[in-house]
């Protein structure tokens, strides 16, 4: 009797051991973070232009708007709504700068696309939380709503930008990172304050476990909802306006399964698609994986049709191992 008490004793002393706490409470971010690893170690040994600093500045290039998007999906997705329509306002805000531009003055052009993407984040979360409509199908209808705007107003050709400052938002480099990346990192760091530092962030993660007992303490739950959505739609025109900077042109392809891609990043990062759980930093891992999978096939001389396969392959096998992880931790603690 007094062996079993003291291995029950052992048992308890390893479940609460800070080291245990640790790992369980940040296995998400710390799995993805060892899949990153694997894949960069993987590439450096195979690809021999991988690591070159030139390289390397090129995909925090390339990789910057769906870290943008990603980061406030991940408030999104913890709230348990989701947005299938960045991807569309993307291509709308691209081509809107791009003609506006050619209309009328640059600056006009560039705060005209912001407001239209956030009119569409409005719309969304407006639809979805005061018309109690599902964000899936609001945001599914403003996909196809949205691209055909886009399609409508450029009668499916792509707009040349050539004014030289707004080329610089996606062309022009900072100390070394290009403006593009630069963006992305403020993005991350003000995501991460919003998310983990302020009421309002306390408020997602509990609209996404119990939005009812929220409502309940007296917190306007419909307006956290809507809020979110209104975010995406914001980052979303930012994003667009950098991919035509970048590109030179606007056009109403941009984006196109954009959606797709940064949901992978976010679901990789260990944000729970039911809601009440979500990551900035883990989506940031998991955007920079998806990153260095497309940069690194393409170096390989990997057909490039082989990307997307790749991706949604590992995005299974990760979250295959990172749930049945999570079964045997919980078993142990319990």
């Amino acid at each position: 009797m007094a062996d079993k008490d003291s291995s029950r004793t052992d048992s308890r002393k390893t479940h609460g051991s800070p080291v245990f706490e640790f790992f369980t409470k940040y296995f998400n971010i710390i799995s993805i973070l060892g899949v990153f690893i694997l894949l960069f170690s993987f590439f450096s040994i195979q690809a021999d232009a991988f690591l070159s600093l030139e390289n390397l500045v090129n995909v925090g290039r390339q990789i910057a708007p769906t870290i943008i998007v990603a980061t406030m999906m991940t408030i999104v997705i913890t709230t348990g709504q989701i947005d299938l329509s960045v991807g569309s306002i993307i291509g709308l805000t691209a081509s809107a700068l791009a003609i506006l531009i050619q209309t009328g003055s640059p600056l006009f052009g560039v705060a005209a696309a912001i407001i239209i993407a956030i009119a569409a984040g409005v719309i969304n979360g407006v639809l979805s939380s005061y018309g109690k409509l599902p964000a899936f199908i609001v945001t599914l209808a403003g996909l196809i709503a949205l691209r055909g705007v886009a399609l409508l107003i450029t009668q499916g050709y792509s707009t040349p930008i050539t004014v030289d400052w707004i080329l610089w938002l996606g062309q022009g480099k900072f100390l070394g990172l290009f403006i593009p990346t630069w963006i992305a990192i403020a993005t991350v760091v003000f995501g991460w304050y919003l998310f983990t530092q302020t009421r309002f962030g306390r408020y997602v993660v509990a609209a996404g476990s119990n939005a009812e007992a929220l409502r309940r303490s007296g917190v306007n739950v419909k307006r956290i909802l809507a809020a979110t959505l209104v975010l995406t739609g914001l980052f979303a025109g930012i994003a667009g306006i950098l991919i035509a900077a970048r590109l030179a042109t606007g056009s109403s392809n941009s984006g196109t399964l954009f959606e797709l891609e940064v949901i992978t990043a976010v679901v990789l990062g260990g944000t729970s698609l039911l809601g009440g759980r979500g990551s900035i930093l883990g989506t940031l891992i998991g955007a920079l994986t998806l990153g260095i999978i497309a940069n690194g096939l393409v170096l390989l001389r990997v057909d490039v049709f082989w990307v997307p396969i790749t991706q949604g392959v590992i995005l299974i096998v990760a979250m295959l191992l990172n749930q049945s992880a999570v079964d045997r931790f919980q078993k142990r603690k319990a």
